[in-house]
């Protein structure tokens, strides 16, 4: 048996090898944002009425090395060791190791559950933030695209097969509106996340007067939660809550990868996938891929699987910190970096996607028409269910009809003569400016609180962090 010291006690090295888990590793990505963290703690030690934690000198010394700590990391001179078994302790032995007794006093009334509850969301914060910034370029790019092919005709399909007349517009906006949905569900989890456990300690407070209203708006959180039970119960709740809003974006994006791989196939020709957007076989010389979209059909059933995953790690543990929210970190880090690379993927190639409008004009047939042709003879004042039976009883006399004179007749409110385009866009930069003011509100916090320019830092940092 091989014993190894650490922070919080001797454990077995195989005990602490199984406990730390991927933590050690996953952390790393914690390293900026459990620094910043640690800055509001400190800040607020420092001006805690009647008790003398910190002094003003020692909170600014604390803040200087952890501004360090976190220009290492960035260039990836950050290390967490298997003694430290995560960030937390491994910031905690790097200030102690600079500052001595003030780096042990940095821990005081916080507990590593509510320590890692804040990393995650002021990791989430920021990814958020740079997601919903993405789904709305990619909405953008989808309602430039539909604009531009407005009037070209389009085969609307249910159950695949030919239906009505439709056009490129209405199908591109179809999957715009799509996305702005899910950034409303994106932006609900970002109001969910946007409440800071500092302070909660292991879930049942502390018996020295601290201040969570303070800490929570150091770190540019609208509020603090106000249980301290529930701070804590809220981990794996938060991050499952983001994970669902994950798997919506990620189930439009795996819809429009659907489109896009059968509509750009031969038999179909409708659309022209930018030739760099796919690979080719190793022994086919004529083949193009579409992994890219391949991929993320794939990568949306596992941020689903992830999203259910975390939720039922949570849902059958008591109230209070269990460990079993460990395993909740690598799904929610996962399913953040793998609906970003997706959306940001796929900007580009809407952008450059190519259009074939005689391929989509052949695509029709006299039997698209025949629900307009039943309702022009409603429109003569049959009952529609005797034109319905007419029309299906005299298919064979339909003839073909000029797609686009079709379009034309559908102007009402979302058909495809009917897109308000505007509102589209409107709605687009509407939320781009929530983005953009949540980000200066945050970025403003946090670099007062560092003292330092957010998410700048300066080019001098600490030496290499073992």
């Amino acid at each position: 048996m091989t014993i190894r010291k650490t922070i919080v006690g001797r454990v077995d090295a195989s005990v602490l090898e199984f406990t730390a888990g991927k933590d050690v590793v996953l952390d790393l990505a914690l390293a900026e944002v459990d620094c910043i963290g640690s800055a509001a703690h400190v800040t607020m030690l420092s001006r805690m009425p009647r008790v003398k934690i910190l002094s003003a000198r020692a909170r600014n010394a604390v803040v200087r090395e952890l501004v360090g700590i976190m220009g290492a990391a960035r260039r990836g001179r950050f290390t967490i060791l298997p003694e430290d078994q995560d960030v937390h302790l491994a910031v905690e032995r790097m200030l102690t190791a600079k500052l001595g007794d003030t780096g042990k006093r940095v821990h005081t009334a916080r507990s590593r559950n509510d320590q890692v509850a804040t990393d995650l969301r002021l990791f989430a914060k920021e990814r958020m933030l740079t997601l919903m910034e993405d789904v709305l370029g990619l909405a953008g790019a989808l309602t430039a695209l539909g604009r531009k092919y407005a009037g070209v005709p389009m085969v609307g399909r249910t159950h695949l097969q030919p239906a009505m007349p439709s056009s490129v517009g209405l199908w591109a906006t179809a999957h715009a509106e799509s996305l702005l949905d899910d950034d409303i569900l994106l932006r609900a989890a970002y109001f969910v996340n946007d409440r800071c456990p500092l302070g909660s300690a292991a879930s049942y407070g502390v018996s020295i007067p601290i201040d969570r209203a303070l800490t929570a708006r150091l770190l540019g959180f609208r509020a603090p939660h106000q249980n301290v039970l529930y701070a804590g119960n809220a981990r794996g709740k938060c991050e499952s809550a983001i994970l669902a809003a994950l798997a919506q974006v990620m189930l439009t994006l795996s819809r429009f990868a659907e489109d896009m791989i059968l509509f750009a196939m031969p038999e179909f020709g409708y659309f022209i996938l930018p030739p760099e957007f796919g690979t080719g076989s190793s022994i086919m010389p004529q083949k193009n891929n579409p992994d890219v979209l391949e991929l993320i059909r794939a990568r949306a059933k596992i941020v689903s699987s992830q999203a259910a995953a975390v939720m039922a790690i949570v849902q059958g543990l008591p109230s209070g910190y269990s460990r079993d929210l460990q395993e909740t970190k690598e799904p929610f880090l996962e399913g953040l970096r793998v609906t970003a690379a997706c959306v940001r993927v796929l900007v580009p190639l809407v952008q450059k996607l190519g259009v074939n409008r005689d391929k989509l004009r052949a695509g029709f047939t006299p039997g698209v028409f025949a629900t307009d042709k039943a309702l022009e003879l409603v429109a003569g004042g049959m009952p529609f269910r005797d034109a319905y039976d007419h029309v299906k009883a005299h298919l064979g006399d339909l003839g073909m009809v000029d797609p686009r004179a079709a379009l034309r007749k559908k102007t009402h409110l979302g058909a495809p003569a009917g897109i308000d385009f505007a509102s589209f866009k409107a709605r687009v930069r509407r939320e781009q400016g929530f983005v953009r003011a949540e980000r200066r509100r945050f970025h403003g916090a946090i670099s007062r609180l560092l003292g330092v320019r957010y998410p700048e830092l300066p080019q001098k940092g600490t030496k290499r962090a073992k």
